[in-house]
């Protein structure tokens, strides 16, 4: 399914981020990730404030070449041809260099990969979902007798939505709730296989969602990119629970009792030291693991997560911090910084398309917005030391916790700085002689 880690570092075939460079043995799916231009249709989504500002940017020089034309053709001011063209090949330059980063999105980031090979480029969405359920299931039959992990990551549900013929119109809830229909039925589709495989008693499955629903998503009244209930917030913003807090579903019939619900704070985090433990293995000793095992948790043999304190990021920066307070079994969560809503009182980013994680689109808190989640888990009423008792001694116990986490961490190189995020055609994957990246191998072999 989707990687979203990208493919190479120095040149088009080093594959340094590829999964199979990464530990897994077998891929099949989108190594970027799934964008409205990939379907062709909708509002341009990929850094859309980024090229809002490049067309800006060309538009003034288009008007500066103009200018010096006509003011050159009309004798109003003496300027050089040679200056003009200057200016000219500038603007040129400056307009492929931007277009060819996002106005070929389709086929330069919407493609599919088999392992090291490219099976589509650009790929097709209508037959996409299909082909990821039959290399997935093919998968499960081929290795039933040995054990193997199985990482299935859905292009569902997330915008722009792909969703066949076969389950557009299901849903009351309109295009998003057919997608929830569509990735319900691939789910079961996988289980099903899972139990005539006779694989049901001695299979770990763990479903959950890596982040809330994407508000800023909108076409017209349509939401398109999920609701979050009470919770505030949504995607790409570090610290609210709309945006960070979601379930986990566990099946393992015969080992976890079923029909238990465990309200405590987990992460995702916590998937790798879980799989170590089941294949027998031990995490690294070398370095503090931010994870910690789910098997005591979900066996019973425990009541509480191992996770006293959560550390919410956005990009490199820390939005917020979670407090599960073990003697009194209050979660608290302070919020160091907050994205900034526009409207303000709309809960979304509408007119950035994403919140940031930086700079003036973020409101830094001195002291920090505290909560009780406990008690408000909508987040609506930040508390202060006139209102909580406890206060200052919470603050004091995460200032700690910030201390000692901080000095956890290893400075590595920011993986999401701009020169990271332009297209460098020396490093793009490509089917065939570039720039002319067309295939199709899946249409071709049915």
């Amino acid at each position: 399914g989707k990687w979203h880690m990208g493919v190479n570092c120095k040149t088009r075939r080093d594959h340094c981020h590829h999964p199979l460079n990464h530990g897994f043995d077998y891929f099949y799916g989108m190594p970027f990730t799934l964008v409205n231009e990939c379907q062709g249709t909708g509002d341009p989504e990929l850094a859309k404030s980024l090229q809002d500002t490049y067309w800006f940017y060309t538009q003034m020089i288009i008007l500066a070449v103009l200018t010096l034309v006509i003011g050159k053709l009309a004798n109003l001011f003496p300027v050089k041809w040679k200056i003009i063209i200057c200016l000219a090949i500038c603007g040129l330059l400056h307009f492929i260099s931007w277009f060819s980063s996002y106005g070929f999105t389709k086929y330069w980031n919407c493609i599919l990969m088999r392992n090291h090979d490219i099976t589509e480029q650009p790929m097709n969405l209508q037959i996409t979902t299909s082909n990821m359920l039959k290399e997935a299931i093919a998968f499960i039959k081929r290795t039933k007798h040995r054990p193997f992990l199985l990482f299935v990551s859905l292009l569902h549900v997330h915008t722009p939505l792909i969703t066949t013929e076969k389950f557009q119109g299901r849903s009351k809830h309109g295009l998003y709730g057919d997608n929830v229909e569509e990735m319900d039925w691939m789910v079961g589709r996988l289980l099903d296989v899972i139990d005539k495989e006779n694989l049901k008693n001695t299979t770990f499955i763990y479903f959950a969602s890596d982040h809330g629903g994407f508000l800023e998503a909108r076409r017209g009244h349509s939401q398109l990119g999920g609701w979050n209930g009470i919770y505030k917030g949504g995607k790409g913003m570090g610290g609210w629970e709309g945006g960070i807090r979601v379930p986990g579903i566990v099946r393992w019939p015969g080992v976890l009792p079923a029909g238990t619900v465990i309200d405590e704070p987990t992460s995702l985090m916590d998937i790798y030291p879980t799989v170590v433990q089941l294949a027998g293995g031990e995490v690294p000793h070398d370095r503090v693991m931010d994870g910690h095992t789910l098997l005591p948790l979900l066996q019973g043999t425990v009541q509480h997560s191992r996770h006293e304190f959560l550390f919410h990021y956005c990009g490199v920066f820390l939005h917020a911090v979670r407090w599960h307070q073990k003697d009194s079994g209050t979660v608290w969560k302070a919020h160091y910084a907050t994205p900034v809503f526009q409207p303000e009182a709309s809960g979304v980013c509408f007119r950035r398309g994403i919140c940031p994680c930086f700079g003036d689109g973020v409101t830094h808190h001195d002291p920090p917005l505290l909560f009780n989640l406990s008690q408000d888990p909508s987040e609506a009423n930040p508390l202060s030391a006139d209102t909580e008792p406890l206060f200052d001694m919470v603050m004091k116990r995460i200032r700690r916790a910030v201390e000692e986490h901080r000095k956890t961490l290893t400075p590595v190189p920011q993986q999401l700085s701009p020169y990271n995020n332009i297209w460098k055609p020396w490093l793009q994957p490509c089917c065939g002689t570039f720039p002319f990246c067309w295939c199709h191998e899946e249409n071709d072999k049915a």
